[in-house]
């Protein structure tokens, strides 16, 4: 079978010119362009990247159009109703669903690695105490190679596995301390008797004054939403990751950069984003008014936490969370709360409206996940936190991805340069 190539007409030159395709197992064929620079002397011009692909991947595939999200080839809905998010890390990390044994080793890696070394304690002592637990998760994780410089050959596979699993359960123990900083609580050690997401409520909520026992509806519902938040194929955070390890810098210092990238509203931001827009609306009965600014073209206003930037129908993740949402406020009590009062009142508006419907404007993974966390009394600054733990094994096995790619290079972006020309320096007593 002979190769697909397109064809591109150099008016320069008037030749023709060649390009491979080269075709995935799902999704679109990419038209491969690396030679057009060499060959033209051209760039390509694609701001935000949204028609390029910077990478080849097996990890994650996203048909936005179906609302398909697929994780290693598994469909993420039969993930998040059969698996746990340890094993869907280790899907993630090593590509295939784990044997018994397997995961039994790998969790009981996890927990080996889950404490923190202790001078990491004073590290948080220099932040303010109303500091945003993103600057601390940022700075905290980057910092880790000063203490782990076992691990941070990237040139030795079993460095790089044993970072992998450093961040995968680090993280949690440093979100938990950055959130005990936070409210001026003593830090609480993680338990290698509790699962992952029990184990993180517990080094939430925990005291040492008093029991606390956790909820098994909020244990699920935290470890589900960690699931639907592990990988999400190319995006900002994740490309950042890409990126930034691109240069051969140490693990730790590349997953902080994700972090970094995940901190911005219209990416990791966007749960707390949501919660600030209820804030705003204040009472179902502004909800009318609040309705038409978002549907006002002329007004600023937008309704966070809908509709998304790959899915042109319903986000697969949220068609999941939405089930959980509701079981979580009905175990919890809070069904009546007014703020969730108001956010499901915006909900049935989205899915009903003709705006809405037609623009496909559906709630996304962001809006229910914030609702979910408020319900589990997390301030919504710390919802980003959230988010960067379930990012983490994505991160991981993508960084690792490409490390391991014979093709892959430093990452170095072309530009369209529209500034002045070249001009002689002017003596600045002469300027006028």
């Amino acid at each position: 079978m002979s190769q697909k190539t397109v064809t591109l007409n150099d008016p320069a030159t008037g030749k023709n010119l060649e390009f491979p395709v080269r075709e995935g197992t799902l999704g679109p064929d990419v038209i491969d362009i690396k030679s057009l620079y060499g060959e033209t002397g051209a760039f390509t011009y694609d701001p935000g990247f949204t028609s390029t692909a910077s990478c080849k991947s097996s990890i994650t595939y996203i048909d936005g159009d179906k609302g398909v999200l697929l994780y290693r080839g598994y469909p993420i809905e039969q993930l998040a109703e059969k698996s746990s998010f340890l094993e869907v890390s280790y899907l993630l990390q090593y590509g295939e669903l784990p044997t018994k044994e397997e995961l039994e080793s790998y969790q009981t890696s996890i927990t080996k690695h889950n404490m923190v070394n202790q001078a990491l304690k004073n590290f948080f002592n220099g932040f303010h105490y109303d500091a945003h637990p993103m600057a601390m998760l940022t700075a905290v994780v980057g910092s880790l190679s000063a203490f782990y410089h076992d691990s941070i050959d990237i040139n030795d596979p079993e460095s790089r596995e044993l970072c992998a699993h450093r961040i995968v359960a680090k993280m949690p123990t440093i979100a938990a301390a950055a959130f005990k900083h936070m409210i001026g609580e003593p830090f609480v050690y993680p338990k290698s008797n509790l699962s992952y997401a029990g184990n993180f409520l517990n080094m939430l909520f925990s005291r040492p004054t008093e029991p606390y026992e956790i909820n098994p509806v909020a244990e699920k519902a935290l470890d589900q939403l960690l699931i639907l938040h592990a990988d999400h194929e190319q995006n900002a955070s994740t490309s950042t990751v890409r990126l930034a390890g691109s240069t051969g810098t140490n693990p730790f210092a590349a997953i902080a950069a994700g972090c970094a990238a995940l901190w911005g509203p219209a990416h990791g931001g966007a749960n707390e984003a949501v919660l600030n827009m209820l804030e705003e609306i204040g009472t179902v009965e502004n909800v009318p008014k609040f309705i038409a600014k978002a549907k006002d073209k002329n007004d600023p206003f937008r309704l966070m936490g809908f509709g998304h930037r790959v899915y042109k129908n319903y986000d697969p993740r949220a068609t999941i969370i939405r089930k959980t949402c509701h079981e979580v406020l009905t175990e919890l009590g809070m069904s009546n709360d007014p703020q969730l009062e108001l956010a499901m009142r915006l909900e049935e508006i989205a899915l009903k409206d003709d705006y809405f419907v037609e623009r496909k404007l559906y709630p996304n993974v962001d809006f229910y996940s914030g609702i979910i966390y408020r319900a589990l009394g997390i301030p919504t600054e710390f919802f980003t936190v959230l988010f960067a733990i379930g990012r983490a094994p994505g991160w991981v096995a993508q960084w690792m991805e490409m490390i391991t790619d014979p093709e892959q290079r430093i990452g170095r972006p072309r530009q369209l340069y529209v500034g002045a020309p070249q001009r002689d320096y002017v003596p600045l007593d002469q300027r006028g």
